[in-house]
């Protein structure tokens, strides 16, 4: 029987600290969002990832697979921002199966105002508290990480995110 690897107490050391400093970040940067703009981690998300997006808007599919969100976690979150009209839905004219979900003016809107509180938090917290050369460190190690990463197993998906089927 082969040894299972381990890591020394010094590696667990900094795992340990990149995780709660990943953690804490997060969950800084979400009561932010929340306090100074009205949106959830999740809901800010979708904002920026249709903002971003060509006509403000795209297919359920495309969102889903944009966000790394499995159909039903999307189809949640949609509507429960479809009901605080920042987001709607369309039918797909070229696809009876497919859905659209667009950007409100209200998210428009919502988006705007997210971002710029979000990287008001993003400069003073992680940006502001590093020099230049770990700056460059960092995003050499975490380009290095990714391509470490294996992409997951991408099983194609159903467009529409209301048809419960997963």
């Amino acid at each position: 029987m082969s040894e299972v690897p381990t890591l020394t107490p010094a590696e667990w050391a900094v795992w340990r600290s990149f995780h709660d400093m990943r953690r804490e970040l997060d969950l800084v940067l979400e009561r932010e969002l929340q306090r100074d703009a009205q949106v959830s981690g999740p809901d800010y998300e979708i904002l920026i990832t249709l903002f971003e997006a060509p006509e403000r808007q795209l297919r359920a599919r495309e969102l889903s697979a944009r966000l790394g969100w499995e159909k039903s976690r999307l189809s949640h979150q949609v509507t429960r921002m479809v009901a605080r009209e920042l987001l709607e839905r369309a039918e797909c004219d070229t696809d009876g199966r497919g859905t659209w979900i667009a950007l409100t003016t209200k998210g428009r809107l919502a988006t705007l105002g997210a971002v710029r509180a979000h990287a008001l938090t993003i400069r003073r917290l992680f940006f502001d508290v590093l020099d230049e050369s770990e700056l460059d460190a960092l995003g050499a190690i975490s380009a290095r990480v990714l391509d470490a990463i294996e992409p997951p197993d991408c099983a194609e998906v159903d467009d529409d995110p209301e048809s419960g089927a997963a």
